[in-house]
């Protein structure tokens, strides 16, 4: 990064952090049970610290993604690595999928769980579970892996 890009990024960054600051400043000196009880006071001070909350929020995702999309772009090697990384993420979700029970939700004795009925949220519900195991435990297979590599050296 070049060293007029970072200047300009510490000055926003510092600029974000006087504003919220000076929002938390407010909230201070007002104190909890005042914001608490006086709906002019919520308004006042802490919609607009939430709507500039959520704007840094939104803000900070579109450019993520857009700087994402654009080294992408740049980048056709990295960008078929990353094709090849989303289709075994696929692979994996579709083997959860196939692997998952679409029954109802029962307890301890059998009986069926308010909200527990068998259908489509039972086998999504099941098949992200299926998802997380399945990904945790290739985890841990690279973090063994990479131990007994760091043994062996």
């Amino acid at each position: 990064m070049n060293k007029k890009l970072s200047g300009i990024l510490t000055i926003v960054a510092g600029i974000i952090g006087f504003v919220a600051f000076y929002f938390f400043i407010r909230i201070v000196m007002e104190g909890d049970d005042p914001i608490v009880e006086s709906a002019d006071l919520q308004a006042s001070i802490v919609s607009p610290f939430i709507s500039f909350a959520t704007f840094i929020l939104i803000a900070t995702a579109v450019i993520a993604v857009v700087f994402s999309i654009w080294n992408l772009i740049k980048n056709p090697e990295v960008l078929k690595t990353s094709l090849l990384g989303i289709g075994v993420m696929v692979v994996l979700l579709v083997v959860s999928y196939v692997l998952a029970s679409d029954g109802a939700v029962t307890d301890g004795i059998g009986n069926i769980l308010p909200e527990g009925e068998a259908g489509s949220v039972s086998k999504w519900v099941s098949t992200l579970i299926n998802y997380s195991f399945i990904l945790g435990a290739i985890g841990l297979v690279f973090v063994l892996l990479d131990f007994v590599k760091g043994l062996v050296k």
